[in-house]
């Protein structure tokens, strides 16, 4: 049999998406290459025999389920779902409107969730399949700037880790990823929308905080190209990783996150652990 698997992946227009786009056909895989804009997916990745583009809004359940059945069309089958577009509404939160707040859920968390829900139903019948679900260490640790951004992924990894064992029995596997700091297009004004200052309490934070953002972008130490070169590898293993922390910044976010977990635990451990009933 052949080891060609057919991957679908999202937000392949710019940035990582591009880059696993190039890493699955440079290792001999179909791809399904999708974006909001075919043109700018086409220019980015290129031709290739064993490429697809396809148009896809991530926030719309019916270009989702379009997408996953032009991959069937195409290839006949669907093995690697790669959810990976984004963007990130930065700000305080109360300067963040309802409307930029709830624009980051249904991009980030509805997103992943609408492409995974067209695709599973395919990946059942093949009694096969992987779901990689690019996150974030916001997935793992909040911080100040990023309410809405932290919060859709802190869902993302509540609802893949549930789903996980949902879909286990059929064969379809999952993997989050949590990549610290990429040179990706995450902090280009393409990708980054920060809130409006409105607020005098927060003006002076939100000016140092978003010029420190500003000047990071295009100098991440992390490598896209690396990254996913190293995607490609954990899909080809028979159990890939529940999670991959990507970079050693992410190593360490990890690592903090673990210890201070122990440390919440141990803190109250004697108030914590006389609530039952006293009967129980």
């Amino acid at each position: 049999m052949s080891d060609q698997k057919v991957w679908l992946v999202t937000g392949a227009g710019r940035g990582l998406g591009v880059d696993i786009a190039e890493a699955a056909l440079a290792a001999g895989h179909a791809v399904v290459a999708t974006g909001r804009n075919p043109e700018t997916v086409i220019a980015a990745v290129g031709a290739h025999d064993d490429l697809l583009v396809v148009a896809l809004d991530v926030t719309d359940p019916a270009s989702a389920a379009f997408a996953v059945q032009a991959t069937v069309d195409r290839f006949g089958r669907l093995d690697v779902l790669v959810n990976n577009a984004g963007n990130f509404n930065a700000g305080f939160f109360e300067e963040l409107s309802p409307e930029e707040f709830r624009a980051q859920i249904e991009t980030t968390l509805f997103g992943p969730v609408n492409v995974t829900r067209a695709a599973l139903p395919v990946m059942r019948a093949q009694r096969s399949g992987l779901i990689v679900t690019i996150s974030s260490t916001a997935g793992i640790v909040g911080g100040e700037f990023l309410t809405a951004y932290a919060a859709s992924k802190f869902g993302v990894e509540g609802w893949l880790e549930s789903l996980t064992p949902e879909i286990a029995p059929f064969g379809i596997r999952t993997m989050l990823v949590e990549p610290g700091f990429f040179r990706t297009e995450l902090l280009t004004p393409e990708s980054t929308k920060y809130a409006e200052a409105s607020i005098a309490d927060y003006a002076e934070r939100t000016a140092q905080t978003v010029t420190a953002w500003k000047s990071m972008d295009g100098q991440q130490s992390g490598d896209p190209a690396k990254l996913a070169d190293a995607l490609v590898q954990l899909a080809a293993r028979g159990e890939p990783p529940l999670r991959f922390p990507a970079g050693a910044d992410a190593v360490t976010t990890f690592e903090d996150r673990a210890t201070l977990l122990l440390e919440h635990a141990q803190a109250n451990r004697e108030l914590s652990s006389n609530l039952d009933h006293d009967d129980a």
